[in-house]
């Protein structure tokens, strides 16, 4: 009897941690895809995340292979996605940098390149 008492404890504390996670906003997917080659230089970069973003502390940056920021300024926000508008680009490496804050609090952040170009 007592071992089965102890089952049903172990067995209830562990449905009650399988079911909590640590949730943190981490990138789902991008377009352009991570570390693809694109032939000419997309009009956007858009992220998708694995949870709903708090616009206000969410953002990004995407520069050229010189450094050069190439983004038209800040970052829409809506949801678990963020987009942000380029300027027209040449060929090269280009480096993604974000940051996002999820509605649960958490935040996260990193880093990609794409390639644009033969």
């Amino acid at each position: 009897m007592r071992r089965s008492a102890l089952i049903w404890i172990v067995a209830l504390l562990l449905s009650f941690t399988a079911g909590r996670a640590d949730a943190h906003a981490l990138l789902d997917r991008a377009e352009p895809r991570v570390g693809n080659k694109v032939a000419s230089a997309p009009r956007e970069v858009t992220l998708w995340f694995t949870q709903k973003l708090e616009p206000a502390f969410s953002g990004m940056t995407v520069t050229n292979a010189a450094g050069e920021r190439v983004d038209t300024g800040k970052a829409r926000v809506g949801g678990n996605q963020m987009s942000i508008p380029l300027r027209p680009g040449g060929n090269g490496t280009y480096h993604v940098n974000w940051h996002v804050l999820s509605v649960d609090t958490h935040t996260t952040d990193g880093s990609f390149t794409f390639q644009v170009g033969q």
